[in-house]
């Protein structure tokens, strides 16, 4: 479950996109508003960050205290993005313990959930000169290398693209398994992979090391 917080004056939109349902209806222990009407309060969205924090870690440490337990300790990793009018729009990375980074030019882009798979080629294509067509191909090339190594990674998956200065809900779109753009880049991609591979220099056995 996901979240979209619109302010007064656009559009609600009620799609999916960041939060998680339990964090979204909690209440934020100073005042007792629950987080979207403080979300829609906050003047900046650094202090947006803040209050999505904290009411995350609140939530993990309720579940700890109230004993439920399972194979693994209740988590989650959030990404949090948006734009208050008068200020630039802004992405951050909410850790489960309270914490948050933003996105900057050491940090392009963020990756929550199963991350090992897809992060290499991001870390050698991505480029900040790219156009969104070329890093939404990245993006894809990157789940398809995901979604290939883990079973349990599949479609739908979701794009959400948002105009910087429009204060809109964003676009979206859904690329599901049988799409045939997805499935162009999965193929040319796999190809692409085996070429290169094919052009790389033989390895000879016994060799000496620098060789």
């Amino acid at each position: 479950m996901a979240q979209v917080f619109v302010a007064a004056g656009c559009k609600p939109f009620p799609e999916p996109f960041a939060i998680d349902q339990e964090i979204c209806v909690a209440h934020l222990a100073h005042g007792g508003k629950p987080l979207d009407e403080a979300i829609l309060e906050a003047p900046t969205m650094f202090q947006v960050a803040q209050l999505v924090a904290a009411t995350l870690n609140d939530v993990i440490q309720e579940h700890a205290r109230s004993g439920q337990q399972a194979d693994s300790a209740f988590h989650a990793t959030l990404i949090l993005g948006g734009q208050i009018k008068g200020g630039p729009s802004r992405l951050f990375l909410i850790y489960p313990e309270g914490n948050f980074i933003e996105a900057g030019d050491d940090t392009p882009f963020f990756q929550i959930g199963e991350t090992k798979y897809g992060r290499p080629i991001l870390v050698r294509a991505y480029d900040p000169e790219m156009s969104f067509s070329e890093t939404v191909k990245l993006l894809l090339v990157s789940f398809d290398s995901t979604i290939k190594a883990n079973l349990s990674v599949g479609a739908p998956l979701d794009l959400f693209l948002y105009d910087e200065d429009s204060f809109e809900g964003g676009t979206r779109s859904r690329f599901e398994t049988d799409d045939q753009y997805f499935r162009i880049v999965s193929n040319r991609w796999g190809d692409a992979l085996k070429s290169a591979l094919a052009k790389l220099p033989e390895y000879k056995l016994g060799r000496k090391s620098n060789d």
